[in-house]
């Protein structure tokens, strides 16, 4: 029981660390990054929230840049929708909820306006549901309901869900009808070069930014596989080689700040021979299904 206890200590003291690390890197954070950070704080994943943290501040604007154009639902308009359509429900709450203290895109109902977007149906009852009842709010989105309740009648009104299994429910009509963040539409970069090694030898060198690597979380690790898919062709438009693999990156979290800057590297020898080619290499990360695609001529 005391080794349970010590245990258990040393991971309250853990989480009482990543917390204040955390609280410590957000008051560092300039005017323009604290504004994003706390503006996107309802659609931030936790891994997209640790990256933007731990990059150098010179790094942060090309994080925001990609974390919008994630979400973009139609790349090959000049606006992004997802964006627009967020802030726009962002005032919206600011002008809907202005009872009480906090701005309303704060409020538990502005959270809920923001992600599910305008109720179907809005059910006001300013003097309670009943003779003795607190001032009352229940949306609806199908026939599903949202109940908010006023408790202080100070303006303050708190989602109140109905028992343990309505909160489950909220939370997986939060998850559904929350707009998609359109990670097909991701673009990872990788870098690609040729390295003439021997006569008839060649080393293909790939790197991708680990920046740019959507991971999926497991217990206290990162991970992901990305398939990667070489061709190579002859001068005469003939295929000459080709290479398949998967690689699995796997990382633990307290890893992640260390390889942010870098590059995971991925090196192929390949024998030809001599000759104008052409070679094509398609990266897929399995984990959001975003994919790159590059060409480049070479001489052996």
């Amino acid at each position: 029981m005391r080794k349970l206890n010590c245990s258990l200590l040393l991971f309250f003291c853990f989480l009482i660390f990543i917390s204040c690390t955390s609280r410590k890197l957000e008051k560092n954070l300039s005017p323009e990054n604290k504004e994003f950070f706390s503006k996107v704080r309802y659609i931030i994943t936790k891994q997209e929230r640790k990256i933007f943290l731990n990059l150098p501040p010179s790094d942060r604007k090309y994080f925001i840049e990609e974390f919008w154009k994630k979400r973009d639902p139609d790349p090959y308009t000049e606006e992004n929708e997802f964006k627009a359509q967020y802030f726009a429900r962002i005032e919206e709450s600011n002008r809907l909820f202005v009872e009480g203290a906090t701005p309303g895109w704060l409020q538990d109902r502005g959270r809920v306006y923001i992600l599910l977007g305008p109720p179907e149906r809005r059910d006001v009852y300013p003097r309670g549901y009943s003779f003795y009842g607190k001032p009352m709010e229940i949306w609806f989105y199908g026939f599903f309901p949202i109940p908010f309740i006023d408790h202080s009648q100070s303006g303050n009104y708190k989602l109140e869900p109905l028992s343990a299994r309505h909160i489950a429910e909220i939370n997986r009509a939060q998850m559904e009808l929350k707009p998609k963040t359109g990670t097909k539409n991701v673009v990872f970069d990788l870098n690609l070069i040729i390295e003439r090694v021997k006569e008839n030898e060649a080393l293909i060198h790939i790197g991708v930014p680990y920046k740019n690597i959507w991971f999926a979380e497991k217990e206290n690790k990162l991970e992901t596989t990305l398939k990667l898919s070489v061709e190579i062709f002859s001068s005469s438009e003939k295929k000459v080689w080709v290479y398949q693999k998967n690689y699995l990156l796997s990382l633990l979290e307290e890893n992640l700040e260390e390889v942010m800057g870098k590059e995971y590297i991925i090196e192929i020898p390949v024998s030809l021979e001599q000759g104008n080619f052409t070679l094509t290499a398609e990266l897929e990360n399995k984990t959001d299904e975003s994919r790159v695609r590059k060409k480049i001529e070479f001489t052996i």
